[in-house]
């Protein structure tokens, strides 16, 4: 009895031991392919994690590459249409000008054949007055006046208006009564021409008196041409230049001022700015005496019918001793 309870208990502490080793080793396998496998996999998974990253990168440099090219060319293209918009402007600009000057010539004929049959006509009343004084047999007086004109003067100043509209509508009519005035003193000591603004027609006579010489007069006319300075259609700048720069008590001078158009604020403040460089002598006579001439602007053209420069010019040449002659439109 005593020896099969011993085997008994042999046989079962065997099975037991059996399963208990079998249960361990398994757990120790499946710990094994566990830890071998997982870093695997996590290594792939890192690996592909780098090249997607790269990939990426990549693709975002190239598409900021394209982006900055892109970027180039934009810019490019709003330079040039801010060009051409300028371009564009420009030339709008020149077709408005060309249509104004197509019609300003278009109709300026029918005025100029006007305005010319004006000066024959004045030129031929003339010449019948000297013409007449001459079959009298008596010589003019220096202090004569012809033409309404006094011509008592030895030197002779033309301020002229040199704007857009003297230059489309009246530049060939000033040139004609340049000359008729010219012709009117056949001989003087010197003769200057200014603009408005006080200005030069010749740079090389700046300060000086020109002398008076056929050549020179042909001259004056020839470059009355293509005289363009800048203008503001107020005279006074050019008068009281003159009347600072050329007066002299020992001198005769007569200036003649050329205009269609008073842009300045205030009449009064012309005449008040003339008067104190154009002072009165002991005789009640004015330093230099001041004639003008106003040129007419045609119907069609609203815009400059302004009338404030025959008013400027009757009084200027009343206070100063000259005459103001107003050519009809």
């Amino acid at each position: 009895m005593k020896r099969r309870g011993r085997r008994a208990v042999e046989t079962f502490s065997l099975s037991f031991l059996d399963c208990i080793c079998c249960g361990f080793g398994a757990i120790i396998l499946l710990l094994v392919l566990t830890d071998i496998g997982e870093p695997i996999v996590l290594e792939r998974q890192r690996e592909d994690m780098n090249f997607q990253i790269v990939r990426l990168e990549e693709e975002i440099f190239e598409i900021r590459g394209e982006t900055d090219v892109l970027n180039r060319q934009l810019k490019g293209r709003i330079e040039q249409l801010s060009v051409d918009q300028s371009k564009l402007a420009r030339l709008r600009g020149d077709l408005s000008t060309v249509k104004g000057e197509y019609v300003a010539s278009r109709d300026q004929a029918e005025f100029q054949n006007e305005m010319e049959e004006e000066l024959v006509v004045a030129q031929q009343r003339l010449t019948e007055e000297m013409q007449r004084l001459l079959a009298q047999g008596r010589q003019r007086t220096p202090d004569e006046a012809i033409g309404g004109i006094p011509v008592d003067s030895e030197y002779v100043i033309f301020v002229i208006d040199t704007s857009g509209s003297m230059q489309q509508n009246h530049w060939r009519a000033a040139r004609t009564i340049m000359n008729e005035i010219l012709n009117i003193y056949p001989t003087v000591k010197g003769i200057q021409v200014m603009d408005d603004e006080g200005a030069y027609m010749f740079e090389s006579y700046r300060s000086q008196w020109i002398p008076d010489t056929p050549a020179r007069r042909k001259a004056i006319l020839d470059t009355m041409k293509n005289w363009q300075p800048f203008s503001n259609s107020s005279p006074v700048e050019g008068i009281v230049a003159a009347i600072r720069t050329f007066w002299s008590p020992d001198k005769k001078i007569s200036i003649y001022v050329f205009g269609d158009d008073f842009t300045g604020q205030s009449i009064q403040a012309v005449l008040d700015s003339v008067a104190r460089v154009n002072r009165e002598g002991r005789k009640g006579e004015r330093r230099v005496r001041i004639h003008g001439v106003g040129f007419p602007m045609p119907d069609r053209y609203p815009q400059f019918g302004n009338h404030r420069f025959s008013a400027l010019m009757r009084a200027l040449c009343e206070e100063n001793g000259g005459t103001f002659v107003g050519l009809a439109g």
